[in-house]
């Protein structure tokens, strides 16, 4: 299969060795367990969550090959392939792609404030004429907060238009449930074969009620399972409780600085602290800040 699975996919958080390189085997391990006890249908990897660009290149492009000899189902995998420079985010969508990983979840080139539509639409066309495969799936990536480049329903169409099945979706992050309703009213969504993946679980059924692919989001992380129950509850009382639950669960990961008490969560759920290291700039969460989450988690488990 080409194209990703649809559902809900976690955006994996990324394990470093001391010297701040990726920590290959644990994340691949880690991936292993989002996909089956994590709860989660598909992982996506060395993306925001992920830390991805601050991932060296040697190891974002070694990933791909680690994930197939892993025996990684293809279908289940997006990576995150974005890069300032067009011929790097080629390098590291082609790794993916010879790897067997088609699915691409690529920024916009992300340095340069202000492109016009033109200038995207070059940049994104260049990509997928470099790579050179019609088996190429490209999600959109449009995180208008981080990379300051926001994506326009326009460029969508342009793109989808011109390139057909290779611009296979796009993961919407900005938390704007209306700007997701726009890409999806104007691509069709799921209807025509576009799968729009909003970020957050909380507009889980707000999303698959008019035709989202599913959710990726950093905090299905930790909290998966409980989407998925939503996901698969009868609509009425008993989808609104699953939901409500979702909802608080959602509201607790962004009480905390989202990478850091993800990595905090995971390295109690392993007993392995070496799951607490960040990639500088970003740190851990302080003593403070990981006692407040232990009691918010213990809340969420006793409610």
């Amino acid at each position: 299969m080409t194209k990703a699975r649809r559902g809900i996919y976690a955006a994996a958080v990324s394990p470093f060795l001391p010297d701040g390189r990726l920590d290959q085997s644990k994340l691949i391990g880690y991936c292993k367990h989002l996909l089956s006890d994590g709860g989660c249908d598909g992982v996506a990897p060395t993306g925001t969550t992920g830390e991805g660009t601050s991932v060296g290149m040697a190891d974002r492009l070694a990933l791909p090959d680690a994930f197939a000899k892993a025996n990684i189902e293809t279908d289940r995998v997006i990576f995150g392939t974005g890069a300032p420079s067009l011929l790097d985010a080629v390098a590291l969508t082609r790794a993916a792609c010879d790897a067997g990983y088609t699915n691409a979840l690529v920024l916009p080139p992300y340095y340069y404030k202000s492109p016009s539509d033109e200038g995207l639409f070059a940049s994104y066309s260049k990509l997928i004429e470099l790579v050179g495969r019609d088996d190429l799936r490209v999600y959109l990536y449009h995180f208008p907060q981080m990379s300051q480049v926001p994506l326009s329903v326009d460029l969508v169409l342009k793109l989808r238009t011109e390139f057909g099945p290779i611009i296979a979706g796009l993961k919407d992050s900005s938390g704007d449930f209306e700007q997701s309703r726009a890409f999806i009213d104007a691509t069709g969504g799921i209807n025509q074969d576009f799968d729009v993946y909003p970020s957050s679980e909380a507009f889980l059924w707000d999303g698959l009620s008019i035709g989202s692919a599913g959710i990726i989001s950093g905090s299905t992380n930790i909290f998966a399972n409980k989407v998925q129950e939503a996901r698969h509850a009868s609509e009425g009382p008993m989808r609104d409780t699953k939901m409500d639950a979702v909802r608080k669960a959602q509201a607790v990961a962004g009480k905390y600085p989202l990478m850091a008490a993800m990595k905090t969560a995971e390295a109690w759920r392993s007993g392995d602290d070496s799951w607490l290291r960040m990639q500088p700039p970003l740190l851990p969460l302080t003593a403070d800040q990981k006692a407040n989450l232990k009691a918010d988690l213990a809340s969420l488990s006793s409610s």
